[in-house]
């Protein structure tokens, strides 16, 4: 199924919206598990064009997934294994934002630095 909504761009808004995201990967790991996402063999890429945010069976077939994708992976596989994590997005610029996985214990985790982004 492809949704497409249209949303102010703020760090809550997306936040909550990214929240969605990290449900749906917690229940399709339930039904189907793939390998923890740093033992996956996926890299990041970053997206050019249209932001297409893609649930971690999307992102294993890809083998590629941004920052978003990536986090709401390792947000959800962290759940399951009994952590609270949540994903925070941050300003990167005017229109710019990542995001990043924020541990039980405060700890912040960069899944795209992880695996491979630059800069």
């Amino acid at each position: 199924m492809i949704a497409t909504i249209d949303v102010p761009s703020t760090e809550g808004t997306l936040a909550a919206m990214l929240e969605g995201l990290v449900l749906v990967n917690v229940a399709l790991l339930d039904l189907n598990p793939l390998p923890p996402l740093y033992r996956s063999g996926v890299s990041y890429e970053r997206e050019k064009g249209t932001e297409n945010w893609l649930t971690c069976a999307q992102v294993f077939a890809r083998n590629a997934g941004d920052c978003e994708d990536l986090c709401c992976w390792r947000a959800a596989e962290l759940r399951r294994a009994g952590d609270d994590a949540e994903v925070i997005v941050i300003r990167g610029g005017v229109d710019l934002w990542h995001v990043l996985v924020q541990r039980e214990d405060g700890t912040l985790e960069d899944p795209s630095r992880i695996l491979g982004m630059k800069g």
